[in-house]
């Protein structure tokens, strides 16, 4: 079986690190093809206005000077000679739940796979801002990553799908087990908006990360995950919300 690893933290984030520990336990042939640099929020993007330069590293480990999308469209296209079974987008440092996952780059690298007709995984660590008390912040995705995705390689995805996973912030011991689970949905606004200045007096703008507030709905991600355990979510591409098209057919019908 050959896999291909990527994530949108970069070539250098540890989750991908940890990624490739967990490919390795499944397959002989996994290859890396990320983003140089930091790509968290790219979505589902492309570099239309200017070049993508692809670095190699080693023999299966190559970065591209692009987003998540970027880096799955070169890696199927330049640096495999054949197509993976399998694409492994993480382990993101930090949870994918939720609306949350319409900005995801990890998750959009998985997109990008099921586009292409490859069954692919988003897999992503919940954290939070305190240092937890076990050493280890990828814990429960190392050990519990290859416990989900194990099943996952016999099971037949649909066209266009992919699944999403995430870890709780807990000590691998303590997380209580995988749940499937629906998409949830954040009762909370987007984030503030903080405006300073440069050196030069012009004004710049910083995206804030407020707190998370939010009320799960039963058996959503965002419930697994309050409750100690790893979501798994199938996620599927036609965003066509299909029971509107009769009533709005109706208004644009002659």
């Amino acid at each position: 079986m050959r896999i291909l690893v990527t994530n949108d933290d970069g070539i250098h984030a540890p989750g991908l690190t940890v990624l490739e520990e967990i490919a390795n336990q499944l397959s002989d042939d996994v290859w890396v093809c990320a983003p140089s640099d930091n790509q968290t929020g790219a979505g589902h993007s492309l570099t239309l206005s200017m070049p993508v330069r692809l670095r190699k590293h080693s023999e299966r480990r190559w970065s591209v000077t692009g987003t998540p999308t970027d880096a799955v469209s070169i890696g199927l296209k330049q640096v495999l000679d054949n197509p993976p079974d399998l694409i492994l987008s993480g382990v993101n440092a930090g949870a994918n739940l939720g609306d949350d996952i319409t900005y995801s780059g990890t998750v959009s690298a998985a997109m990008e796979g099921a586009l292409a007709g490859i069954k692919s995984i988003a897999l992503s660590q919940v954290m939070k801002q305190e240092r937890p008390a076990w050493e280890d912040r990828f814990a429960a995705a190392r050990e519990w990553g290859p416990k989900a995705i194990q099943p996952l390689l016999d099971t037949p995805f649909e066209p266009r799908t992919l699944v999403s996973i995430n870890f709780p912030c807990r000590a691998a011991q303590d997380v209580r087990g995988m749940r499937v689970v629906r998409q949830g949905f954040h009762d909370y606004d987007r984030g503030s908006v903080l405006e300073a200045r440069d050196p030069r007096g012009q004004r710049y703008y910083w995206f804030g990360l407020d707190a998370i507030e939010h009320t799960p709905d039963h058996g959503t991600d965002l419930e697994a995950i309050a409750e100690g355990y790893a979501s798994i979510t199938p996620l599927q591409l036609d965003l066509t919300h299909h029971s509107s098209l009769t009533g709005l057919a109706q208004r644009f019908s002659g």
